[in-house]
């Protein structure tokens, strides 16, 4: 980074916010959790025809412990010259493939009649520690496969890196646990219904499942792809490496010192500390010198509270390069761009202020202000679609909502233009629902199953109430209401002090039960029973319509009663 040039009084500013902050590493550095471990004995499991996988089994050679597993028909081929000796083969047609490096289940049969293949008595009860799926249909197919699979297909190269790399997973590894969970705000489920499943949809590795109502994310198998935490409406699974606040925390930094280096326009490059390294490496020199490199671990883990923040803190341009990224992490990083650029354009902002370019020769895509050879914009005589806000100042918590709502507000603040609300796209995490008062009967369902306290109920009031600062349209409430009248609605309310206020969206007189006077219900939930059941022949006996209008305790003795009477006669 010290090497970058610095003739402009832009390139000098970045050298300051370069030195503000150690951009040689990854800001994960600061928020490194014990690791997740793995241990292999070279136990390999080579998948395929019997002359193929037996080739590759003899390359490999003693470097590690081979077993072929050759389809059924191969059998006969089992006594001939090529049959590569001293190798121990199973004929079985795998079906699974499930685990990871030093803990691989394999199975065959069918989905009825699952037949063990390894761990099993084939081979000494023991699991497989690498896979190699020679097969063009392997048994995995995610974008990032388990740690210890390798499914070339029919990719030479990747066959060459596979039997290389095979070859070195002998020992013990560890790799940093990258995500964080509290399952206490997870809108996955409640009640046995089904809600949001935005991280199972992004998750390039299929580390995560549904566990009923919350979900369960296999750290041996999260490869740290970081998308999750992006998609996640509510904050309840987070990035760990690094975590948000420390993330945050670097590029307010590097912004200040940008600023107080007397730099004008800076924009922020994110990139990935693999590819997008070594493209910035090779850009770094000719790149513009307000361009302010920051490396994270993955580009699906930096999402619109890390882009939010960087344009309220003063970012003039924010460029993402995620075209070598799963395809799931490409689609999540273009829907959430997609939700900062609705609202960045409602309040009059360049929704440009956000790039995703396909490689750095795209750099021309900054907007036009943030150019080291034009003055500072006049805020008052610029075109609105050139707008920028002064920068903030406000801290980050690391807590996701509550920093994007930081940045929204400070940049609502400063719009050209001030609008209340703005819808946005489905699956965006801010909105509001609507209620039927006509069909709701205030049966509090919805408020069973909200994750966040968005609805609530009136206590002894028959009241529904709502908060929008806390809806983060996960669809439960729809799901759980028996009579169909809720519906969510994604949108940003900008109104701070309305968007925190609890506000009615149905209520009705409360019913005393006709007998003792105690509040049981609501008057229109009472009179919908009446209405419906007034023609059950479970409810023709005389008094059985008004026993409806008692509460539990007194039906309960009603009917006792009845049952004496009758006795009597």
């Amino acid at each position: 980074m010290n090497r970058l040039p610095a003739t402009t009084p832009e390139g000098i500013a970045r050298t300051a916010a370069l030195a503000a902050v150690d951009m040689n590493e990854s800001p994960a550095a600061k928020s490194a959790d014990p690791g997740v471990g793995y241990r292999s004995d070279g136990r390999v499991a080579i998948i395929g025809g019997l002359d193929e996988a037996g080739t590759i089994a003899e390359r490999i050679g003693e470097r590690l412990e081979s077993t072929i597993i050759a389809p059924p028909a191969d059998e006969d081929l089992a006594s001939s010259p090529a049959s590569p000796p001293g190798k121990r083969i199973i004929f079985a047609d795998v079906r699974t493939v499930d685990g990871y490096l030093g803990q691989f289940r394999l199975t065959g049969g069918s989905d009825e009649a699952p037949l063990p293949i390894a761990p099993s008595p084939l081979t000494a009860d023991r699991p497989f520690d690498i896979v190699i799926d020679l097969r063009m249909e392997p048994a995995r197919k995610e974008a990032l496969l388990p740690p210890g699979y390798f499914a070339p297909t029919d990719n030479a190269e990747a066959l060459e890196r596979a039997i290389t790399d095979a070859s070195e997973l002998v020992g013990e590894f560890e790799k940093p646990r990258y995500f964080a969970y509290d399952a206490s705000i997870c809108a996955h489920g409640a009640s046995g219904i089904g809600g949001c499943t935005r991280c199972l949809d992004a998750c390039p590795a299929s580390a995560i499942s549904s566990s009923g109502e919350r979900i369960e994310v296999d750290p041996h198998l999260c490869q740290g792809a970081g998308v999750c935490a992006t998609a996640c409406p509510t904050g309840a699974i987070t990035y760990a490496w690094p975590k948000a606040q420390d993330l945050l925390s670097t590029i307010r930094t590097a912004l200040k010192a940008y600023r107080e280096a007397d730099g004008k326009h800076p924009a922020i490059l994110f990139h990935d500390q693999e590819i997008g390294a070594e493209r910035w490496a090779q850009k770094a020199t000719t790149a513009p010198e307000f361009l302010i490199p920051l490396p994270v671990e993955e580009i699906g883990s930096a999402g619109m509270d890390a882009w939010s923040a960087c344009i309220a803190w003063g970012a003039q341009a924010i460029l993402l390069i995620p075209s070598q990224t799963p395809p799931s992490v490409q689609r999540e990083i273009a829907h959430q761009a997609g939700i900062l650029h609705r609202l960045l354009e409602a309040m009059g902002y360049p929704a440009s202020q956000l790039t995703i370019i396909e490689t750095l020769d795209d750099i021309e895509n900054i907007p036009p202000g943030a150019k080291s050879d034009e003055p500072e914009p006049d805020q008052t005589q610029k075109d609105p679609n050139m707008a920028f806000p002064p920068p903030a100042t406000f801290a980050p918590i690391g807590e996701k909502r509550t920093d994007i709502r930081f940045a929204l507000d400070h940049l609502h603040e400063h719009a050209p233009t001030k609008p209340r609300s703005v819808e946005l796209p489905l699956g965006s995490p801010f909105g509001h629902v609507s209620v039927d008062s006509k069909a709701c009967t205030l049966c509090m369902g919805c408020v069973s199953v909200c994750p966040a306290s968005a609805l609530q109920a009136g206590g002894d009031e028959p009241r529904l109430s709502f908060i929008e600062a806390n809806c983060v349209q996960c669809g439960l409430c729809e799901s759980a209401c028996p009579e169909s009248c809720i519906h969510p609605s994604p949108r940003y309310l900008f109104d701070r002090e309305e968007r925190r206020h609890l506000r009615t969206l149905n209520e009705d007189r409360p019913f005393h039960c006709i007998e003792c006077g105690k509040i049981f219900g609501t008057f229109s939930l009472i009179m919908r029973m009446q209405q419906r059941l007034s023609t059950h022949s479970m409810f023709q006996a005389p008094g059985a319509l008004d026993r409806l209008q008692m509460c539990e305790d007194c039906r309960v003795k009603d009917l006792f009663r009845n049952e004496a009477k009758g006795k009597a006669h």
